[in-house]
């Protein structure tokens, strides 16, 4: 990119101009330094951002490139007052464009051919003008459901559907078009109660709340029923599926996906399982207030899920939580972290006190920013790779506040104000050491999408402010925790700061001294409208551990390897290994990496065994290569129902050959969801879920697993499952296949494959 900041065009101008840009510049250099905070305006890498009173309202003025330059912003309902106007007009901005984002109707190319559809509801962003369910919800988690309830519950209503066919019969959420063809592949919905939850205890007077609840409860009860049955792994006591908003990918995960993804369905995400854990989390607190006795199941469930989550995803040597593991065929960690996952889990409170300290301080900062992965993933282009993402960093901003780390708190808070003052906008991302709306990288540029006043990233700054900064929570309670550094930005030589929010001003009354690095809430008076909030140091104990040596945020990953090759040698398997390269068999470290080349030697026998390959570069280790599996696999061809005798007895897996091409592997609602039913003599029947997703070449399924003994004959019948074309919702669908046409659930199904199992799941 070619920067041209005010310092490269002084020499042309006229000595009077002259004086007056070296003025400016002498005061915005000053406005930068340590010790004096920003006011009115923001210099950053040689571009500047600058905000003034225009009448009631306010005039932002940037020259950084390829952004709105000159925006107006009306004056709203809304109304910070600090001793910085960049902050204040900000605030305003963020309000602006929350009301740009309130329309009638809405648009996708993908939904009626593209012609609007009515709803009185929240567009996602300027180029995104329909309703999608993870942004829309983490933008009402943030600050909708406080500051626009109506139109946030029109907006969630639009996301829920019955079933135009199939059974049971209910109220679910919808999982937009997605991974191979949507859920269970793409399986976050349940992102949709974190944003209900803001809404059940509206004190806005609106009788609409009532119903609400009861639409959340059955839907609620539907929704997590229906993951239970097809989602759940019960051997590993987590859900499958991707992680939640990094969805594309070969942003995040290993190339290879971007042909396959039945990895993505057969993987555990820690953000997904998270939002599944609050969800059950609502389910008890609700059933509880109604008496029901479900409330004692979903508080069970919870609690595994949770001692699961807290045992999987953390990776000692490196102090942090994965974004995802392996299958459970093969569970393997991965070098491969997120934030939203990570300040998810945090507000989640699975994480102990401890541990999420030391886990976001770990997490890798810029000056710009928290990149919203880590590492980077080498040849592509700029989207969640290297990128902030301002709602992202408005949830760690959440997780700073639950850990009481002022110095994240800080960071976060100036990165999210210095991306929409430099942009005049509230982008839906940047690039990473840049802060950049766009970098040009040849191939690699990007972020690669890029919306202004997009939804969820609006909702983060307006959080930012209430929350992050004057502390008012989503009950309506006033807990500020804002860091010491940050008074002589907002407080300059006043004595106070308010925030009018319509029926009453919060006042924070600056300390008498601050002598630590954190002010929180000392005595709190009402008079009349106004709560005026006495800020004090907090206890030095509450300040968290800070992690000695730091992880370079912009560290890129080496190339994933090729997958294993499983060599036979008489009685054994053989697996070479190159050198810097590490070996997992069946979810463990069998051989780290050295630098010389070696091999791996392993029993064969008849039970599944699988492995995988990473490489090691400068301390940074790859994503995995695929994992391949051997054992002595039982190929039954022919027409269903199909017979098969069990040689032992134990435990068997059990998947099919398949091909979907009934959509892209990057869309759709058309992922194939088969059950599986084993009637094997003189036991129970026994049934498990096949997900095959899109993808042009034959593969395998998801495996259902059974039990069985000795010299038994066993049945299999497939039955169909459900996908979101049987959502009623989907009816509009005109992007592909399962839309207008009706539902459809099917894919080419070729051999069924049978093999055994460890008689224990793997740990």
């Amino acid at each position: 990119m070619n920067r041209t900041g005010p310092a490269r065009s002084m020499r042309r101008l006229p000595r009077a101009t002259l004086a007056t840009a070296l003025t400016l510049v002498c005061a915005l250099a000053q406005a930068q330094s340590p010790d004096v905070p920003w006011r009115d305006a923001i210099a950053w890498r040689g571009f500047v951002a600058r905000m003034q009173a225009d009448g009631e309202g306010w005039r932002l003025r940037t020259d950084a490139p390829g952004v709105r330059a000159d925006v107006r912003i009306p004056a709203q309902p809304l109304r910070s007052r600090t001793a910085s106007p960049l902050f204040d007009g900000l605030f305003a901005l963020a309000q602006y464009e929350l009301a740009q984002a309130q329309v009638e109707s809405i648009t996708d190319s993908a939904y009626d051919n593209g012609r609007p559809i009515p709803c009185a509801c929240f567009e996602t962003g300027e180029k995104w003008r329909y309703v999608w369910t993870r942004d829309l919800s983490f933008a009402a988690d943030l600050a909708l459901a406080r500051l626009r309830p109506q139109r946030t519950r029109a907006s969630l209503r639009f996301k829920l559907s019955d079933l135009r066919a199939g059974a049971p019969q209910g109220t679910y959420v919808v999982q937009d078009t997605g991974s191979g063809g949507s859920w269970p592949i793409s399986s976050d919905r349940m992102v949709w109660f974190l944003a209900a939850r803001g809404l059940l205890d509206a004190q806005d007077g609106d009788t609409d709340t009532a119903r609400f609840r009861e639409e959340t409860w059955a839907t609620l009860t539907d929704t997590l029923a229906q993951d239970r049955q097809y989602v759940f792994d019960a051997q590993m006591g987590l859900y499958r599926g991707e992680t939640s908003f990094l969805d594309w990918r070969e942003q995040s995960y290993p190339r290879w996906t971007a042909d396959d993804v039945a990895f993505l369905a057969q993987s555990f995400a820690l953000s997904t399982n998270v939002l599944h854990y609050e969800a059950l989390r609502l389910g008890e607190r609700m059933a509880r207030e109604r008496g029901d006795a479900r409330s004692t199941d979903y508080a069970r469930q919870a609690k595994a899920l949770a001692a699961q989550i807290e045992r999987r995803f953390w990776r000692e040597d490196r102090g942090l939580y994965m974004s995802y593991i392996g299958t459970a065929a093969h569970p393997v960690s991965f070098e491969a972290y997120d934030l939203l996952g990570l300040s998810l889990l945090i507000e989640s409170g699975i994480a102990p006190p401890q541990r999420a300290r030391r886990a976001l301080s770990n997490y890798p900062t810029l000056e710009s920013g928290s990149p919203v992965i880590w590492p980077q993933q080498p040849g592509i282009a700029i989207y969640h790779n290297r990128a902030i993402w301002p709602f992202v960093s408005a949830y760690a901003l959440r997780a700073a506040r639950t850990t009481d780390d002022a110095r994240r708190i800080e960071h976060e808070i100036r990165s999210i104000l210095r991306g929409a003052a430099l942009a005049g906008s509230n982008m839906e991302n940047f690039e990473l050491s840049t802060q950049a709306a766009h970098v040009d990288d040849g191939a690699l540029s990007g972020p690669v999408v890029n919306s202004p006043r997009q939804l969820w990233s609006v909702g983060g700054y307006l959080q930012m402010v209430m929350e992050g900064v004057f502390g008012v929570q989503a009950d309506g309670s006033v807990a500020p925790k804002l860091p010491t550094s940050l008074v002589p930005m907002l407080f300059g030589d006043a004595a106070t700061i308010t925030l009018s929010l319509g029926d009453r001003d919060i006042v924070l009354q600056r300390p008498d001294h601050g002598d630590g690095a954190l002010l929180v809430a000392g005595e709190t008076t009402r008079d009349g409208r106004k709560v005026h909030v006495q800020l004090v140091s907090a206890p030095p104990s509450s300040a968290p551990k800070h992690a000695g040596a730091r992880l370079d945020a912009t560290a890129f990953a080496p190339t994933s390897p090729d997958a294993p090759q499983w060599v036979s040698q008489g009685a054994q398997w053989r697996i070479d290994v190159a050198p810097g390269e590490r070996l997992y068999v069946d979810g463990s470290l069998r051989l780290d990496a050295s630098s010389q080349a070696r091999h791996a030697t392993l029993s064969m026998r008849d039970a599944r065994q699988c492995a995988s390959l990473t490489r090691m570069e400068r301390g940074v280790e790859s994503l995995h290569s695929p994992t391949r599996c051997v054992g002595a696999d039982v190929r039954i061809d022919g027409e269903w129902p199909r017979t098969w005798r069990a040689p032992t007895s134990g435990r068997y897996a059990l998947d099919v050959d398949f091909r979907n091409t009934h959509g892209p592997i990057n869309t759709g609602i058309t992922a194939a969801v088969k059950t599986l039913i084993a009637d094997c003599d003189g036991a129970t029947a026994q049934s498990g879920t096949l997900v095959m997703p899109h993808g042009a070449a034959m593969q395998r399924s998801s495996p259902a697993t059974i039990e069985v003994r000795a010299g038994a004959t066993c049945r299999f019948t497939l039955r169909d499952g459900i996908n979101m074309s049987y959502l009623s919702h989907n009816a509009r669908y005109t992007g592909g296949e399962g839309g207008v046409g009706g539902p459809l659930n099917a894919a080419d199904i070729g051999a069924l494959h049978v093999m055994p199992l460890t008689s224990r799941p793997s740990p």
